[in-house]
């Protein structure tokens, strides 16, 4: 089984042991099948067209029912209104029930009941008896029971009523629920059939058009897989679909950060090549020179170029411990004044031995950032190693802790470029450019700058470890 490649981030996935694996053997990652986009939209699509079918089968539900109350109510009314217009003959024997297998749903069977001054005079399905009325019902929309001889069952009923010619009759229509429900259920399943019908071909075309709709990304895909980061290759930004120009643009951006930061890489490489061919070039030279005349002298100019290679490669580590994934600590509220104390107590005495005046300057109210405790004291220690040593004997070196009210800060100034300071020598400005670098790039991880000015008189140099609010 082969390995899962790292991700975006550079991490790999976690390795779990398997059943069976005997310990300290190397573990077998587990690989995850990758989802497939075109899958993920067809599983939501389809849900969604199953949530629309079961709502719309609701409604039909509910209409359906709605409908047939409202139809069926109204046939009753409409049946005592006439029957109450037509002339008054003699009872009817009672009609034979409609057969609900032979006719359609919308075929109701209503049963007549009329009344002359409480006096029953027609009866079409015989009725009266099994509804246990001893006179006329009031007038209005009601649900009765019946007991007859298939047992009890629910009807709904209307009774209108006339009072003309000076008798009062009263008519009433009655109706089975049970057909009522029929047709409730029967308008129901007329609306929600042709739905359920054309869900296959909706999900079939639906299918079509996202498999269709997804080229164009798959394209954009291929584009990005052929970009060629180490010239420089962007995509073009006239694309066909508005909705991917964010991307492209965030492809674009990300190829030129890409490309600033493989330059700075070079320039760096060629910095500390420079760096390192000076010192070590002047080693193998006094080496030599050491070799035929092995004098005091020689000695100490290698010694010398040999501390100065050391310094770089100091410098290199220190660059490296700050880079290294998990080497900073995580970012959290350090005070500037705490850290610049420290530093400034570890460097007293090497700034007594090289003849230099070292203070520390801070407000009283804590200044706080939040960042790497461990980047801010590396970045610290160089700009003041380096003004240690790349200053004259006799200067001044000030650290100060600042914040107004759009950043803060920590700067180290000195003034070894006074007019009546002693020259530095040649050999201890070598190396500088290279911490410069070191100190820059450990400020952009901290989310701050490096700012390099004249500073405040006296002072001739000032660095400054900015951050905006």
């Amino acid at each position: 089984m082969s390995a899962r490649p790292a991700g975006p981030t550079g991490e790999r996935p976690a390795e779990a042991p398997t059943e069976g694996h005997p310990a300290g053997a190397p573990a077998i990652p587990l690989v995850r099948a990758q989802r497939e986009l075109w899958r993920h939209l067809w599983n939501w699509t389809l849900g969604a067209l199953l949530v629309v079918w079961l709502t719309l089968v609701a409604v039909a539900w509910y209409t359906g029912h709605h409908e047939a109350e409202e139809i069926t109510d109204g046939q009753l009314m409409a049946v005592a209104r006439l029957w109450l217009v037509a002339e008054p003959g003699p009872v009817p024997s009672p009609s034979e029930p409609l057969d609900r297998r032979r006719v359609k749903a919308y075929v109701q069977d209503l049963a007549v009941l009329q009344w002359v001054d409480d006096r029953l005079v027609a009866d079409t399905h015989g009725m009266a008896t099994g509804l246990g009325w001893a006179s006329a019902p009031a007038p209005g929309l009601s649900q009765q029971a019946y007991r007859g001889p298939q047992g009890r069952s629910e009807w709904r009923m209307y009774v209108a009523e006339d009072r003309t010619g000076g008798q009062t009759r009263r008519v009433a229509v009655l109706m089975d629920m049970a057909q009522r429900y029929d047709l409730g259920r029967d308008v129901a399943e007329h609306v929600a059939r042709p739905a359920l019908l054309l869900l296959p071909l909706i999900a079939l075309v639906l299918w079509w058009t996202i498999r269709r709709g997804l080229r164009p990304l798959e394209h954009l895909s291929r584009e990005v897989a052929a970009l060629d980061t180490a010239h420089g290759q962007r995509l073009d930004d006239r694309q066909r679909f508005r909705e991917f120009s964010s991307t492209v643009t965030a492809i674009n951006t990300l190829v030129d950060t890409l490309q600033t930061r493989a330059q700075r890489e070079r320039e760096f490489a060629s910095d500390v090549a420079h760096e390192l061919r000076t010192p070590l070039s002047a080693i193998a030279l006094q080496a030599r020179a050491a070799q035929t005349e092995p004098t005091p002298e020689h000695l100490q100019r290698l010694e010398q170029e040999a501390l100065r290679a050391g310094r770089i490669l100091a410098q290199l580590l220190d660059l490296a411990r700050a880079q290294r994934s998990g080497g900073a600590s995580a970012p959290v509220p350090t005070a500037l004044g705490e850290v610049a104390a420290g530093l400034i107590a570890a460097h007293a005495q090497q700034a007594h031995d090289s003849g230099h005046e070292l203070s520390l300057v801070q407000p009283e109210a804590p200044v706080t950032v939040r960042v790497s405790p461990m980047l801010l004291e590396l970045a610290l220690r160089n700009l003041i190693a380096n003004a240690l040593r790349h200053t004259p004997p006799g200067t001044q070196v000030a650290v100060e802790v600042w914040q107004d009210a759009r950043a803060c800060g920590v700067s180290v100034s000195d003034d070894g470029q006074r007019a009546d300071a002693p020259a530095v020598r040649a050999a201890d400005t070598h190396g500088l450019g290279l911490g410069l670098r070191l100190v820059e790039r450990m400020a952009e991880q901290m989310g701050g700058q490096l700012v390099r000015d004249t500073g405040q008189p006296p002072m001739t140099t000032c660095f400054t470890l900015r951050w905006s609010d």
